[in-house]
């Protein structure tokens, strides 16, 4: 890389201008970029939808996950013609399987979604870096223009997106009226019932022109920020200045020696009264200093008092000690306290200080054991995975069910016979007594948690929860009777009224009132 060599002006810029920079040299190059990037790109795209035609999908994110594999081309482009080495199409396409090669699988898995892809892409490729001579090539080069990387990128995918969803409109738009026509969104959507695998991968081509434009483009810029990196870092535009004036001054400077050697007289017996100094000279042989000498005198300089100053200290103490000339701040400090400082020398302060940690360890441990133990009940909802069980409480049993009094003080002794009694006067009030104590049992008896809003058919399913076969056919078949004279005014016949007085017996007892 020569710097002198360089087709554009080489200077510290703004990072949005380093970048417009890269734009305008994918411009000039735009030939040979898209030439060589269609070249690569469209078989390896034609094979991807070819295997994969049933997942169009699948395709054209196998293709986007190989994009770095493809930038590396543009970038060996950009690099050589840069400096003034633009390669042929031939050229570059022989380089490309060369390219491939250094931390491809890399730069493919751990490094696909960086957002600074192509702004760190040349330190692999270009200056070959790799491991930890890499990592601290990037930390410095992340250091400045690392956010305008990842925005770089992020617009970037914007307008690939927005260049995709524009070139399938102007796709639609541009279909003949009586095509159009024919088509709507629901049926391209609905592609259940038809075949629309050649839209979508049509849709998968214009994703490919976009990229034929749009990649080009985002290697440049990344590139040019990298060149505008290293620009500041190695002071290139400096660098470039002192070429140029050696390059002027050396046109010159055989000429102005040999004026100034002609013009100049030379006094010869200013050259004659000099001593020749020699390596043997007695000035050079009085220094035998060298630099592993000096070293050595530094260190042991550095060694010594005051620059350093090694001490143990084995027992405590308060301020500097004095020299034994200096007795005044010796004598001011009380005899208790230095006897106090005595007893405590290292040995023995070391036992004390175990006994003291021993017992302020025990503290500790049994203030937490009684917050525990204090606290366990609220724990326990922390901590317990068992849910605490619901605390049961007492309902109050309802009075009353479907307007029928079910206190067992309202029922007569003897049910049966009571309802065999009434079922000639009025055979109304003598269902309705055997299903009133059909609940009450129900209720009482049997624990069934009857509400006051219950329909028949909820009372049913409660009782066919208690798993007895009698009590539920009993059941069904009174209140069947109850709900076709409640809602219907039908009367069982003659024969089912003795029926059901007689299945209260078997089911509750002669007698059986409460």
């Amino acid at each position: 890389m020569r710097l002198s060599d360089a087709t554009v002006v080489i200077r510290p810029r703004p990072t949005w201008e380093a970048m417009d920079l890269g734009v305008l040299l994918s411009q000039r190059h735009r030939r040979l970029l898209l030439s060589s990037w269609a070249i690569i790109t469209f078989p390896v795209f034609a094979l991807l939808s070819w295997v994969f035609w049933q997942s169009p999908s699948l395709a054209v994110l196998i293709f986007w996950w190989l994009k770095p594999a493809f930038e590396r081309l543009p970038l060996y482009i950009l690099s050589k013609a840069m400096f003034g080495e633009t390669p042929t199409l031939n050229q570059a396409l022989r380089q490309w399987p060369r390219l491939l090669k250094p931390q491809l699988l890399a730069s493919l898995t751990w490094r696909r979604l960086s957002l600074s892809r192509s702004f760190l892409m040349p330190v692999v490729q270009l200056e070959g870096l790799g491991g930890d001579a890499r990592q601290q090539r990037l930390q410095v080069l992340l250091q400045r223009d690392a956010s305008a990387a990842r925005w770089l990128t992020i617009i970037g995918a914007h307008l690939e997106g927005a260049l995709w969803i524009g070139l399938m409109v102007l796709f639609y738009l541009l279909l003949p009226q009586q095509v159009a026509l024919d088509w709507s969104w629901q049926s391209l959507i609905s592609a259940a019932s038809q075949d629309w695998l050649w839209l979508e991968h049509l849709t998968n081509v214009f994703y490919m022109l976009v990229l034929l434009v749009g990649e080009p483009i985002y290697v440049a810029c990344g590139f040019s920020l990298y060149l505008n990196r290293r620009t500041v870092l190695e002071a290139w535009d400096i660098e470039l200045v002192f070429r140029r004036l050696r390059q002027r001054l050396s046109a010159v400077a055989g000429m102005l020696f040999l004026a100034a050697a002609l013009l100049l007289p030379i006094p010869q017996t200013v050259w004659a009264a000099e001593p020749v100094i020699t390596p043997e000279s007695p000035r050079l042989l009085e220094q035998p200093l060298t630099s592993q000498a000096s070293r050595d005198s530094i260190k042991a300089i550095l060694d010594q008092p005051p620059f350093k100053n090694r001490e143990t200290i084995t027992r405590y103490r308060f301020g500097e000690d004095k020299p034994a000339t200096e007795t005044s701040d010796d004598d001011k400090t009380p005899d208790w306290l230095k006897a106090l400082l005595k007893l405590f020398d290292s040995q023995r302060f070391g036992a004390l200080g175990t006994v003291i940690e021993a017992l302020l360890w025990g503290t500790v441990i049994t203030a937490v054991g009684w917050l525990i133990w204090h606290y366990r009940d609220w724990l326990q909802a922390f901590v317990s995975r068992r849910p605490k069980p619901p605390k049961k409480t007492a309902r109050p049993l309802p009075p009353q069910a479907f307007g029928l009094d079910l206190s067992r003080d309202t029922l007569p002794t003897d049910i049966a016979a009571s309802a065999e009694s009434l079922w000639q006067s009025n055979p109304r009030e003598a269902l309705g007594l055997l299903y009133r104590a059909l609940l009450s049992h129900l209720l009482h008896d049997f624990g069934i948690a009857l509400k006051a809003a219950d329909t028949e058919g909820q009372v049913l399913a409660r009782v066919e929860q208690l798993q007895q076969p009698v009590l539920l056919a009993f059941s069904k078949n009174l209140t069947g009777h109850w709900q076709n004279m409640a809602y219907g005014h039908l009367l069982p016949p003659a024969h089912l009224q003795q029926e059901l007085c007689d299945g209260w017996r078997a089911l509750f007892g002669p007698g059986a009132a409460r």
